[in-house]
């Protein structure tokens, strides 16, 4: 079976956590900070706060950006979002009081469509979302000029793009705040996971009282949310935010450290993968894959049907399948077209003919963090063999 994901734990990992294990040292720890601190110098940020889960990374992202002091962003106001991403990009937005405007993608990035982001600007938005897709870095240069010419924040979501990057700049590093993800299928795994990258000493501890039920423990004496006293007891139990619990474990920092070791190995392995099938289909006339923008880190290889093969998904997801090759949707297809939408707030829908197309003529197969080049050429057997058989 050719599969999504496959582990990118050895024995080091075990190695660690059952160190771990034994030592008692569960709770989040020094083995969290020194993660945060690698990782933000990897992504070239000035801080990191690590949380348990790439869907928790964005929740506190929104959270901070209301309760943080002088905050922009305020109930009601707008955040423009892709309509192609995962449903936790978009519900932490409405669950702390803003408004999602979703735009259209770019049919060859996938990444959201800058002249539409250009568009949709009104005097409520306030904020840019941008979603790195499956590896591949949003156009966060133009992204960035637009957020400076309109004053508004741009954050990225960058839990499918870790290693990504644009003129040597990392994705995860353009925006005021970013999220990532360490689950399994992503690049690289800590069990559960998710980090928020900032330069903004007041958004870091903002984030840090948050991810702790709200409170001022963590926080240095003198802080952006609130001064600690000279009563430690106080200091220990004082709520001033109202946080949650989004703490990861000791153990997954501790991995994580191990990961990050070894991702550059990891990143090299699946852009090798990437640049074999890309130019087994760079030529096809009825398969369209993700054209790269900047270093793509590859999470995965979509491929959109066209011309002769339209409308044929269901039958070559099908023959994929008895053929041992895992597939899935291009993340969540145009997220709009879900039931969920009902309990949302969001503005009058525009017109999104590409996040259309990708979600009814789109899907995509793993990437892997070694050589999968024998299994890529069998796929790519396949489809050829599927084409011949369906365009007659």
């Amino acid at each position: 079976m050719y599969s999504l994901a496959s582990t990118t734990w050895d024995d080091e990992e075990i190695a660690v956590a059952n160190s771990l294990l034994t030592s008692g040292e569960l709770t989040m720890g020094k083995e969290v900070k020194e993660f945060e601190e690698q990782f933000a110098r990897y992504i070239g940020t000035n801080y990191a706060v690590m949380f348990n889960s790439g869907s928790s990374a964005n929740l506190a992202i929104f959270a901070a950006l209301k309760y943080v002091k002088n905050s922009k962003l305020s109930e009601g106001d707008h955040v423009i979002v892709p309509a192609v991403s995962w449903s936790t990009t978009f519900y932490p937005i409405n669950q702390l009081g803003f408004i999602l405007d979703f735009v259209d993608i770019d049919p060859n990035t996938l990444n959201i469509d800058i002249d539409e982001v250009e568009k949709r600007i009104t005097p409520k938005t306030r904020a840019i979302f941008t979603v790195n897709l499956l590896g591949n870095p949003s156009d966060l240069v133009a992204l960035s000029e637009i957020a400076k010419k309109h004053n508004l924040l741009l954050l990225e979501d960058n839990c499918e793009s870790l290693g990504a990057s644009i003129n040597g700049k990392m994705a995860g590093s353009f925006g005021e705040m970013s999220s990532h993800s360490f689950f399994f299928s992503h690049h690289i795994c800590t069990m559960e996971g998710g980090m928020v990258n900032t330069n903004s000493k007041e958004l870091m501890e903002t984030l840090v009282s948050i991810r702790a039920h709200g409170w001022t423990r963590g926080l240095e004496q003198n802080n952006s949310v609130h001064p600690r006293s000279n009563n430690e007891w106080d200091d220990l139990f004082r709520f001033v935010l109202p946080g949650y619990n989004l703490r990861p474990i000791e153990l997954s920092g501790a991995i994580g450290k191990v990961q990050l070791k070894k991702f550059p190995k990891f990143l090299a392995e699946r852009r090798k993968n990437a640049e074999y099938f890309t130019n087994l289909l760079c030529d096809s006339k009825n398969y369209m894959i993700q054209k790269e923008n900047g270093n793509s880190s590859w999470f995965g290889f979509s491929i959109i049907l066209k011309n002769d093969l339209l409308d044929k998904r269901d039958t070559i997801i099908k023959f994929l399948s008895q053929n041992n090759i895992v597939t899935r949707p291009i993340v969540a297809g145009n997220f709009t077209l879900n039931p969920v939408m009902k309990h949302l707030k969001f503005n009058p829908l525009p017109k999104l003919t590409n996040s259309n197309t990708i979600h009814n003529q789109g899907f995509f197969i793993g990437n892997h963090h070694f050589d999968v080049t024998k299994a890529l050429k069998e796929v790519h057997s396949l489809l050829l063999e599927f084409e011949k058989e369906n365009t007659k």
